[in-house]
């Protein structure tokens, strides 16, 4: 197998743009598309869903992007006890979280991370869903477990930690209320509202691409006013399902989406910040999730 076939094809699984892949990896882009179509000869099946618009993974992709994870960031695990050995771990890591869900995943994998590293304590920060990358980009955050997509070129995205299946929030009294679950067509003619602060690629990526809304018409900087002017019929937004447990209200329903994939949250870190404790806790968060059952 070749490795820089598994490399194109896991950075386009991040990125899901064959030019933003090929600057990652210094590559020309014809030289990207060889490569995919050379490893989906090896499987023996599309890994990617293509249109003149829009790079998705196929159900296919995503399995192998899942089982490749623990593999791929094995080498990483490997060179970080290496290190360890030579010089050992200790100080404090921040690590940020940009959701309840995500928060209490990082607070598991933190356990694990300092019962092997005794001499690290762990830092857990809040992120600001309109700023997710300044901190980072900062130093004032070593990694943080957020949504996907992230497609910085200062920042590398690490493994999926968790998945959540992709909700409308509507106003109990909005007519879609009383269904059980909609589709991407449902959203024609709505009101989409949004945290400003949003990059196109990640919004394009949020509201189901086959929906008739292409961008939100709304845009507010806190999350529970967005939930309160949704609440308010002002509009309906699109998150994820954990917002039913973290923020019910009897004004709002959370209804599941019967056509669209869920949301992914995994690890990002500056591409300049790879330090050994960094590699030692994305090797605890590996662990921390292997076995576990994907929600959604």
């Amino acid at each position: 197998m070749d490795w820089q076939e598994l490399e194109a094809f896991r950075t386009l699984a991040h990125e899901l743009h064959f030019g933003r892949t090929a600057e990652r990896l210094h590559l020309s882009r014809a030289r990207v598309s060889q490569l995919i179509r050379t490893l989906e000869r090896r499987v023996g099946a599309p890994l990617f869903d293509r249109t003149s618009r829009r790079v998705a993974l196929s159900p296919i992709g995503r399995q192998l992007l899942d089982d490749l994870a623990p593999h791929q960031l094995g080498i990483v695990a490997a060179f970080a006890r290496a290190s360890d050995a030579a010089r050992g771990i200790g100080g404090t890591l921040t690590v940020g979280f940009s959701s309840p869900m995500a928060g209490e995943a990082v607070m598991r994998i933190a356990d694990v991370f300092r019962a092997r590293h005794a001499d690290c304590e762990v830092d857990i920060r809040e992120l600001h869903l309109s700023d997710r990358y300044s901190p980072l980009r900062s130093g004032e955050l070593d990694l943080a477990l957020l949504e996907f997509p992230v497609c910085e070129p200062d920042l590398v995205t690490g493994p999926v930690i968790f998945r959540d299946p992709r909700v409308l929030a509507v106003s109990s009294l909005h007519p879609l209320a009383g269904r059980e679950a909609v589709c991407a067509e449902d959203l024609r003619g709505e009101t989409i509202l949004a945290i400003a602060g949003l990059s196109d690629y990640f919004l394009d990526d949020l509201v189901p691409a086959h929906s008739p809304a292409s961008r939100p018409l709304q845009t507010t900087t806190y999350w529970q006013e967005l939930l309160t002017l949704v609440a308010a019929g002002k509009g309906v937004t699109v998150c994820a399902a954990q917002g039913a447990r973290y923020y019910p209200r009897p004004t709002l329903v959370y209804l599941p989406f019967t056509d669209s994939p869920p949301l992914t949250y995994g690890l990002v870190w500056p591409t300049t910040g790879a330090t050994a404790m960094v590699r030692a806790f994305i090797e605890a968060a590996i662990e921390t999730t292997a076995g576990v059952p994907a929600l959604g």
